[in-house]
């Protein structure tokens, strides 16, 4: 059983085509798409806010370093004074 519907293939192709002929913009920045895996990222994006046959898209995780490092925040001490009235 195919894992991409046929509609699915067809955006994607719609997408690597455009990006080669650099009218292919990012959806929040706008910016030119320039890389070939992004291009086909926004492919199969537009198929599955469609509905097509497509993997679902992979979770994101968070680095074990950069999660467990934690920033120390440095203090000065100074003294409070009270204001004599």
């Amino acid at each position: 059983m195919a894992k991409y519907s046929r509609k699915a293939a067809k955006k994607v192709a719609r997408a690597v085509k455009k990006a080669k002929a650099g009218t292919l913009k990012s959806g929040r920045s706008g910016k030119k798409v320039t890389s070939r895996k992004q291009a086909i990222a926004i492919g199969l994006s537009e198929a599955r806010g469609e509905g097509k046959k497509v993997p679902k898209a992979p979770k994101k995780t968070v680095k074990k370093a950069a999660a467990g490092k934690k920033t120390a925040k440095k203090t000065k001490n100074v003294r409070k004074t009270k204001k004599k009235s």
